[in-house]
């Protein structure tokens, strides 16, 4: 058995821990800074997890990350996977597009007009499904009715 896992606060660090609880910040942010807390006033990892309902090991890795991080081992760090090539203002730029221009554009177009505009390559799919989400391409959604549609 291992020596037991103990992080030591100072008093300003255990006020500033303790305002997270009440600051806008993510919950997990938040849990994990009553997990610190929680240790520094002598809860054990055990206690500390089954308090939360976590893992021991979990409650372990919060604290080597307050210990080797600091305030910044809190927060969660940028996700894996691709990036968005697109920006707002480029959504935008084609919300304008379709407003004043009196012509109709499919999904292809609008990838070909936005590639050669803002230098943006999507593909029509991925635009057509970001233009939908967004409410400004597709078919207009219909009114929840009672009863038939055809008299």
């Amino acid at each position: 058995m291992g020596a037991r896992l103990r992080v030591f606060l100072t008093q300003k660090q255990d006020k500033t821990l303790l305002e997270l609880r009440t600051a806008a910040v993510p919950q997990k942010v938040k849990d994990r800074a009553e997990v610190i807390r929680l240790n520094a006033h002598g809860w054990y990892v055990e206690k500390i997890a089954a308090h939360f309902d976590w893992t021991p090991q979990t409650v372990r890795e919060v604290l080597h990350k307050w210990s080797h991080l600091g305030m910044e081992g809190l927060w969660e760090l940028p996700g894996r996977g691709g990036k968005p090539k697109w920006k707002e203002e480029d959504i935008e730029f084609l919300a304008e597009c379709l407003k004043k221009e009196s012509r109709t554009y499919n999904s292809l177009q609008l990838a070909q007009k936005l590639e050669k505009e803002r230098s943006v390559k999507l593909s029509p799919d991925r635009l057509r499904r970001l233009l939908k989400k967004k409410g400004l391409f597709g078919n207009e959604r219909e009114k929840v009715i009672k009863g038939n549609k055809t008299p």
